[in-house]
């Protein structure tokens, strides 16, 4: 069935439609864009396509350097660590759980503070007078530390690390949500619907929520390059995974000691978190620009 002849979609895009159209003028956020999308099939396929396990050992490789360096082996493309495995199984195989395991923290975070901040942002008198005391007091302490916090009382290991990280992530999203849900709330629409005789839960999910919706994407794309440093570091500083985990943090805590005459087996897992993070932000500004532009016309 043809278009009406009144609406163009070309001349009057959607929101999501201009969004986007104004996120590729920036050619650095497609470009972030672009190598985000490298990690994540990394994530998917690389190891079904790699010949070695992350943990396989070759005692007769130890401390190989690079493919391109003379004594180097185009077997190890980018050489062995110091007991003889394989760098790149070990890096596509850290990716896949930094990048996975902050992804899913993120999403569980982004889904409890959105409830709770939801909740605080329709709420009114002593209730929203406690949680906004609370988020002050907690948004004043860096995420990491109170990872640090958490960890010490639960324990070491990957599955505590991501609990911590998520925890520490939910106030900001509680922060977010809530005062967003509060700017909308004093509009127009919002009146409307109230005075049409809809329930608080009906005005927040067919009327405020999906306004929201690409600013708490904004907020996720940042939430997950802090959760992927998060991770990072409590795997060096041995308080996330554990060694022989092939997570990115805790191979660059195991290469400390051969850094100086093997400096590839370090600067490889640092590459891949800095990329990492560096796309997700590219991302996230472009987003955010193209969101505040959409918004300005």
């Amino acid at each position: 069935m043809p278009k009406s002849s009144f609406y163009n979609e070309e001349l009057y895009p959607s929101p999501m439609r201009h969004t986007w159209n104004e996120f590729q003028r920036n050619h650095i956020a497609l470009a972030g864009l672009w190598c985000l999308g490298f990690f994540v099939l990394l994530v998917l396929l690389g190891p079904w396509l790699l010949p070695f396990g992350p943990l396989d050992q070759n005692t007769e490789a130890i401390l190989l350097p690079p493919a391109w360096d003379a004594n180097g082996d185009v077997s190890h493309l980018f050489g062995t660590d110091g007991i003889g495995r394989d760098l790149l199984t070990r890096v596509v195989h850290g990716c896949q759980i930094t990048f996975g395991a902050s992804l899913f923290l993120v999403l569980l975070a982004m889904l409890i503070g959105c409830s709770i901040g939801a909740y605080a942002g329709m709420s009114r008198g002593l209730r929203a007078s406690i949680i906004n005391h609370l988020l002050d007091a907690i948004m004043a302490i860096p995420t990491l530390l109170i990872a640090i916090i958490i960890v010490a009382i639960l324990g070491t290991g990957l599955m505590n690390s991501m609990w911590a990280i998520t925890l520490a992530l939910i106030p900001q999203f509680i922060h977010h949500t809530r005062d967003m849900v509060r700017r909308e709330y004093k509009k127009e629409y919002v009146t409307a619907a109230r005075l049409d005789g809809a329930s608080e839960l009906r005005i927040f999910f067919h009327s405020i929520l999906p306004n929201m919706i690409e600013m708490l994407v904004v907020q996720a794309t940042m939430a997950l390059s802090v959760a992927i440093l998060d991770i990072s570091a409590l795997g060096f500083l041995s308080l996330g995974a554990q060694s022989p985990s092939p997570e990115l943090g805790a191979m660059l805590s195991d290469a400390l000691e051969t850094a100086y005459v093997a400096p590839w087996s370090i600067s490889l897992p640092g590459a891949a978190i800095f990329l990492m993070v560096l796309s997700i932000n590219l991302v996230g500004d472009g987003l955010r620009t193209a969101l505040k532009n959409r918004l300005s016309q």
